[in-house]
């Protein structure tokens, strides 16, 4: 399994529209082949800052399956509109998990 993180900077007192878009959009990874988790956080100091925190079954699920897909092109009609710049997405592999 490999996390996608997602760090999203949305423009200013979009806040409640932003996470009600991505609460519409939880059936679209729901759905998606290889997606086994999905939230979104927000960052206390910078409110305008979020993590979205997606699960993977393996980096093709990802990079390849949901990106191609039209999920995703209905995922960015969805929240693309917010954001104040485009989001840096990283990929992660865990190597400790303590608990």
């Amino acid at each position: 399994m490999i996390y996608e993180i997602a760090a999203i900077t949305i423009k200013p007192d979009t806040h409640a529209a932003f996470e009600a878009a991505v609460t519409q959009a939880v059936p679209l990874f729901r759905a998606a082949t290889g997606c086994l988790s999905m939230r979104l956080e927000r960052a206390i100091e910078t409110p305008d800052t979020y993590h979205l925190v997606v699960g993977w079954s393996t980096l093709e699920n990802h990079t390849v399956d949901f990106r191609g897909s039209a999920a995703f092109q209905d995922w960015r009609a969805l929240v693309g509109g917010f954001f104040a710049e485009p989001p840096n997405v990283v990929h992660f592999d865990p190597v400790v998990t303590g608990f």
